[in-house]
């Protein structure tokens, strides 16, 4: 099959032919027709994680039809399709897994980072792990909703917001969640890099109240900040803009070092949390909420050969929604 494929990390990747992937007894065959490029696929390429297993195919946002079935699997057949999210695998027995914590588990296996990953024709995918999708969402916008949409969501519920939010880091998975929260009737505050109208203006169009640069305070203090910037510097800028008793959620896999900041702003029961991987429950809830109301996700598509390309442009931070890849098969 084709893919694009990670020798060796701070270098790009390489588009080679290599093996078809066999799946196991417990385990689906996915021919992949899409996959999102998240900034955590940049964090690895880039080698603010330590990749623990190269050559590595990156990407956890897959879409695509089941081709073939494990022996044991039962909950999917043929030609269903499917989305395999960033949580490949959990052991089921620690005590995180036996107190609904599976996103802490610590045998855990991620999709595109410890197995291989969805820049490629097909990927295996335990079953358990694997999600049916809606089908009025095609394969383009449901890329993103695979992690950007996930993570978005399961940072929103940490953060919890009585009536007002704030985003630092408009990108894929604040242009989805600036969506949900408007829908359920929060007022979202935007903040973006210095200067950048059009992302500004984008957060307003999708039902943002407020938008401006990220060195601006917002006209009131906010119930709850999410970060999905990796910038450790926006911790101490997201305090002063909070109320009393409000929550900074850091949303990213990574995060520049945070620098100090005066206990003062820390003071009157904020606090400082982060959001570690999902859960299978994230993945039920996240969708039975998004049938509720037309989401739409804004998608910037590149073939899978130009996935160098897509990183750099999720790595530049000009695009305005999601960056996918899709994968368009070979003439025979």
């Amino acid at each position: 099959m084709r893919a694009m494929v990670l020798h060796q990390q701070k270098q790009p990747l390489v588009f080679e032919q290599v093996p078809k992937p066999i799946p196991k007894e417990d385990e689906l065959l996915i021919k992949v027709h899409t996959c999102g490029v998240c900034r955590t696929d940049l964090h690895i390429l880039d080698g603010d994680l330590i990749a623990t297993k190269l050559p590595l195919i990156l990407g956890h946002e897959i879409v695509g039809t089941v081709e073939q079935v494990g022996n044991d699997v039962l909950e999917f057949k043929l030609k269903d399709r499917v989305g395999v999210p960033w949580v490949a695998s959990t052991c089921g027995k620690c005590a995180h897994c036996l107190e609904n914590q599976e996103n802490l588990c610590e045998e855990g296996q991620f999709t595109g980072y410890t197995c291989n990953g969805g820049f490629a024709e097909y990927v295996v995918c335990k079953a358990g792990y694997a999600i049916a999708l809606p089908p009025h969402i095609s394969d383009e916008h449901a890329a993103p909703l695979m992690c950007a949409g996930l993570i978005g969501y399961r940072a929103y519920r940490l953060a919890n917001p009585k009536k007002t939010l704030g985003i630092y880091g408009f990108g894929a998975a604040a242009h989805i969640l600036t969506q949900i929260a408007a829908f359920e009737g929060k007022e979202v505050y935007a903040f973006t890099r210095a200067g950048d109208h059009k992302k500004q203006l984008f957060a307003r169009k999708l039902g943002a109240v407020w938008a401006g640069d990220s060195d601006n305070p917002p006209p009131a203090l906010l119930d709850a900040i999410i970060i999905f910037a990796p910038v450790g510097d926006l911790v101490p800028k997201a305090l002063k803009q909070l109320k009393k008793g409000g929550r900074c959620v850091c949303g990213g896999i990574h995060m520049s070092a945070i620098p100090g900041f005066p206990y003062s702003d820390l003071w009157g029961e904020k606090s400082i949390q982060s959001v570690t991987n999902l859960t299978r429950k994230d993945a039920q809830d996240f969708f039975a909420v998004i049938k509720q109301f037309p989401i739409q996700t804004e998608v910037i598509v590149y073939p899978l050969e130009q996935a160098n390309a897509a990183l750099d442009a999720l790595r530049r931070g000009k695009q305005e929604g999601a960056v996918i890849l899709k994968i368009i098969p070979q003439k025979s």
